[in-house]
């Protein structure tokens, strides 16, 4: 069982930062991935940014490439992600999440976060234009 606890979502005009936390308590695998998925009122969940917790692997939506970074501290099992020049699209509840994969190499569908039964409560990002 793993629970995870988002935090440092709110409210920016667009070209803000933003920097979301998780922290998770459990048991997590060197395999697991953990990474953020997003919601939006109107729109289907999409995977955001997941890393690997043996380190080294890391996937991005192309629509976040080169503006978010996804960062962890093994020691705290706390994951980030750091939300640079976000745009009104960015919009939406982001949601922690762990994808118990079982390795870490090769490509990853960042849509298994979406459906992970270990999900955290999510926090809110508006951004404005």
């Amino acid at each position: 069982q793993v629970l995870l606890d988002e935090s440092g979502g709110g409210s920016v005009q667009a070209g803000g930062s933003l920097r979301l936390s998780c922290v998770a308590s459990g048991y997590l695998d060197l395999t697991d991935y953990v990474g953020w998925f997003r919601q939006a009122p109107g729109r289907e969940r999409e995977g955001v940014a997941a890393i690997c917790v043996a380190g080294g692997y890391i996937y991005y939506a192309d629509s976040v490439k080169g503006r978010f970074t996804i960062s962890q501290d093994n020691g705290k099992q706390a994951y980030y992600l750091q939300m640079n020049n976000l745009k009104p699209e960015d919009t939406g509840m982001y949601y922690c999440a762990v994808y118990r994969r079982g390795y870490c190499s090769g490509p990853l569908d960042l849509d298994f976060l979406n459906t992970s039964p270990y999900q955290g409560q999510g926090t809110e990002v508006a951004v404005s234009s």
